[in-house]
């Protein structure tokens, strides 16, 4: 008798994607966390990067749930052009530059949220077999990015001894890396990275400038500023646009601009890659590279949204409406931020310099086995390489408290 077993025969997967795993270790620990609740556990819940009230609800922007019910049927229908619709695209430019006069020297295209800018950044700044540079506390899924097109993901120190971007080390590795490969690309997730929640200082973005500009005499270098974020800085932060103007004489800038966290809009799936060139034929390859991207991967993008945040941006109301509920937004994450770092100085709790953003790291020299005792006590956190991300975005102010005595309990100091 012939047997069933298909164990001998061999996989049609190439042999790369024959270990892949079938799901995100963030999206596993949500969905651990989410049964536990149904089953009647208190569960704190600080690792999906979307922002809920104190409520737990996700919050969301009342101007733009209406300019979505607004649209005819068509516009949910119809394809939208393969680079993006033009007026959405001229309002990512005012959304990131203003009236700066950088906004003149930008192209944009449309992509699958900051996710598929950062994709198209991969794949038209990098060779095959050659690495993106960024900092050693880095969003897990850019080495998926990297992996999946071919592409590798090398790293600086993120902190010096104080507790500052190390820009001696990133200076190191980026020479270290144009010795060995024909071009560079550093990606940079700031203000109010993810993981750590660090936001570059107006000296610190001088010094990323002045590396990068050494650097660009000798090979090509595209710096890609991850944006995702940026729209939740604290009052205080550094503006970037100033320092990318003047890296952009010398380097190819790119953004990775999304509407998912700015117009809370995460399962919208639209963001955009803006590169910034001063030279108009230039520009022209560059938005041709990137629609090129576009059509040879997700072909088009989602039109409904694109239409949706375009009329919004294109209407001073409407935008105001949108700064005026983000604010309020901003200002109960600013709470939970304030509230935090009070409780974690008191607890003695280390963490990078925190102003504001969905995100914070404690360090912990075991980070999956604190993570492990927080899981017991119902709070979960996302274990990293030396430290564990607590998503402050999710965790109402009045459940920082407990947030804390776990972080200590499980031997964060």
């Amino acid at each position: 008798m012939r047997s069933t077993s298909t164990d001998s025969i061999p996989s049609a997967l190439i042999p790369e994607s024959l270990e892949r795993p079938g799901n995100d270790p963030i999206f596993a620990l949500l969905a651990e966390a989410n049964a536990r609740e149904a089953a009647g556990e208190d569960i704190l819940n600080a690792t999906l990067g979307a922002l809920a009230g104190e409520d737990g609800k996700l919050s969301i922007l009342p101007t733009v749930t209406a300019a979505l019910r607004e649209l005819p049927p068509a516009e949910f229908a119809a394809y939208a052009p393969i680079a993006g619709l033009p007026e959405f695209l001229d309002g990512v430019r005012t959304d990131l530059f203003g009236d700066h006069a950088v906004r003149d020297q930008a192209v944009a295209v449309a992509t699958p949220g900051g996710t598929g800018a950062l994709y198209a950044s991969l794949v038209n700044f990098l060779g095959r077999g050659e690495s993106l540079l960024t900092t050693s506390y880095y969003w897990e899924p850019y080495r998926i990015l990297a992996d999946h097109c071919g592409r590798g993901v090398q790293t600086f120190r993120s902190f010096d001894e104080h507790g500052r971007l190390d820009l001696a080390d990133f200076e190191k590795q980026l020479t270290a890396q144009l010795a060995q490969q024909e071009r560079a690309l550093v990606l940079l997730n700031t203000p109010c990275h993810n993981p750590t929640g660090y936001s570059l200082d107006d000296q610190e973005w001088s010094g990323v400038a002045d590396v990068i500009r050494s650097a660009a005499r000798t090979k090509p270098v595209t710096l890609v500023l991850d944006h995702a974020y940026a729209k939740f800085a604290g009052s205080n932060t550094a503006d970037w646009r100033p320092h990318i103007a003047g890296i952009a004489e010398s380097a190819q800038v790119l953004v990775a601009w999304t509407a998912s966290k700015s117009f809370t809009l995460y399962g919208g799936r639209v963001g955009a890659a803006v590169a910034i060139h001063s030279d108009e034929a230039q520009r022209k390859r560059l938005f041709n590279a990137l629609s090129y991207s576009s059509r040879g991967t997700w072909s088009n993008g989602n039109r409904a949204v694109q239409r949706a945040i375009g009329n919004i941006l294109a209407d001073p109301a409407l935008r105001e409406n949108c700064e005026t509920e983000r604010a309020v937004l901003v200002q109960g994450l600013t709470a939970r931020v304030e509230r935090f770092k009070q409780l974690a100085a008191e607890a003695g709790l280390r963490h990078p310099r925190y102003e504001g953003g969905f995100f914070v790291c404690v360090f912990s020299d075991d980070p999956k086995v604190a993570a492990a005792k927080m899981r017991e006590a119902g709070v979960f956190v996302v274990p990293i390489q030396g430290a564990l991300r607590v998503a402050l975005c999710s965790t109402p102010v009045d459940s920082i408290p407990r947030l804390i005595k776990a972080l200590k309990d499980a031997g964060c100091r």
